[in-house]
């Protein structure tokens, strides 16, 4: 039983290093980015960006996890695989209620693709409430 289990796991881990070995891989390129909101108002509540990218590998994109370095900065991602030459796009929202001044915030997007961890960046100023 003990010889079968190993050809078996043998057998598994050949399979797996032939995928590998074949180069093939996703790529998340990004039209850009950063994203400048600007100035704008407090009292106009939330505003949103969107990063538009292109799957410029040869196999699918997975977009695993988005975490933006606040609570005030919500990602949204796209949740099935994005296919070879697809497009597929990041929302990013950012409240500015309570949060005067200039701001930089940036977006970790982690991918199954050949560049794991991309960073997105927001910016612009909060003009406060009367």
């Amino acid at each position: 039983m003990t010889k079968r289990l190993f050809i078996a796991i043998f057998a598994v881990c050949m399979v797996a290093l032939s995928a590998l070995a074949d180069g093939k891989q996703a790529e998340a390129t990004f039209e850009v980015k950063s994203h400048d909101f600007g100035t704008i108002k407090e009292e106009g509540g939330p505003v949103s960006c969107y990063f538009e990218f292109t799957n410029t590998g040869d196999k699918p994109l997975l977009i695993i996890d988005a975490t933006a370095s606040c609570g005030c900065t919500r990602p949204e991602y796209p949740s099935k695989p994005i296919k070879p030459g697809k497009k597929g796009k990041i929302k990013v929202t950012y409240s500015p209620i309570g949060r005067p001044g200039a701001f930089k915030k940036t977006v970790k997007v982690k991918t199954n693709g050949k560049e794991r961890t991309i960073t997105l960046r927001i910016v612009g100023a909060v003009i406060p409430k009367k």
